[in-house]
């Protein structure tokens, strides 16, 4: 039983999901303080001022605090993009990785090719 948790545990899998889920954590933190410190000021700067607040959190319709909201939109529309990115030039690296592999598959003679390229400079001598 031991054995197959370790088995589990470290299986490529599970690492990996490991990883990611740490980096994730980190990535999620700097889009945070991107939106909330950065974007959000430059693009909402005017909507807050004609409001009359200091914070976006205090932006409010009727009672309903909609600034929170507006600051979370904004930041998955930015990780969502980043993402797509990514995912975008990684899935073309793996296609340029997969297009080299099969160029030199195919320049590479074949081990009859090669044995029948033997037996003709064998049959020269």
């Amino acid at each position: 039983m031991i054995k197959e948790l370790k088995d589990f545990l470290f299986r490529g899998n599970v690492l990996d999901l490991a990883v990611a889920v740490v980096m994730g954590a980190a990535f999620n933190a700097i889009i945070t303080s991107l939106v909330s410190d950065i974007i959000t000021p430059l693009i909402l700067n005017p909507v807050v001022k004609a409001a009359n607040v200091e914070n976006l959190s205090k932006l409010s319709w009727n009672g309903i605090a909609y600034g929170n909201f507006l600051s979370a939109i904004i930041n998955f529309i930015i990780v969502g993009t980043t993402l797509f990115f990514v995912v975008k030039a990684a899935n073309h690296a793996v296609a340029l990785g997969k297009k080299e592999e099969a160029t030199e598959e195919a320049a590479a003679p074949s081990q009859e090719e090669l044995l029948a390229e033997i037996r003709d400079l064998l049959a020269n001598k």
